[in-house]
């Protein structure tokens, strides 16, 4: 069995499930693909809408850093120890993060120029700022998912994969619980969606059905409309 993330098969109970990273990356391949789409439909002065997309990527930044954050801390550290052989394929991984935060830094640069003027000069800036960025994030993602996972299948105890887990979820502000799910079960499968459901206690599952899906399918609507043909906000 594939542990590179190309299948959601449960790996045995005493091996890490490293498919729940492919799924995470999921969110930031749509999400990086859709943010230069948001900016470029914004009308040339529309502030308002400038800040909601605006917004909405410093979320995006912040999660990417955070969740890179979490690798750097407590996996790459691991398997440079455990994993010598493939010493270099790590440093790869933790150069790649870098040329990702160096491609951050100009759409940084870009950003509270755009969010104060809705400029479209600036916003095409940005968006080619964006599409760059996202070009050198889906050759980590690749990376990450083909050759380093395996890695930590091999490497890493289900406690110490699970630990990710956990650290990244306390970072997620309470109010924002809802929408960070439902930006992952949005790109899950059935039998993935019952697998990170399944993590969460049984209160919360039951918001979840009641409360939580429209929170998420509200903000979806307000950052998404205008590429589905909605009025602009």
């Amino acid at each position: 069995m594939s542990t590179s993330g190309k299948t959601d098969e449960l790996p045995p109970a005493e091996r890490p499930y490293t498919h729940e990273m492919v799924v995470v990356h999921r969110v930031f391949r749509r999400e990086s693909a859709l943010l230069p789409r948001l900016v470029r439909a914004v009308p040339d002065g529309g502030t308002a809408r400038a800040k909601q997309v605006a917004e909405h990527l410093r979320a995006y930044v912040g999660g990417l850093h955070h969740h890179h954050a979490l690798e750097d801390e407590l996996v790459w550290p691991l398997l440079h120890a455990r994993a010598a052989q493939d010493d270099e394929l790590v440093s790869r991984m933790e150069q790649q993060h870098h040329r990702i935060d160096e491609s951050l830094a100009a759409v940084a640069q870009w950003t509270p120029a755009w969010e104060r003027t809705a400029d479209r000069i600036a916003g095409e800036e940005l968006a080619l700022a964006l599409d760059a960025h996202r070009t050198v994030l889906l050759e980590h993602l690749d990376d990450e998912e083909w050759l380093a996972l395996p890695l930590v299948a091999e490497h890493l105890t289900v406690a110490e994969w699970d630990l990710v887990g956990t650290r990244g979820l306390e970072q997620v502000p309470k109010n924002q619980l809802f929408i960070a799910l439902g930006a992952l079960l949005e790109e899950a499968t059935a039998q993935e969606s019952a697998h990170f459901l399944g993590k969460a206690p049984l209160l919360g599952r039951l918001l979840w059905k009641l409360v939580g899906r429209r929170q998420y399918a509200a903000a979806r609507k307000v950052i998404r409309g205008p590429l589905d043909g909605g009025p602009d906000a």
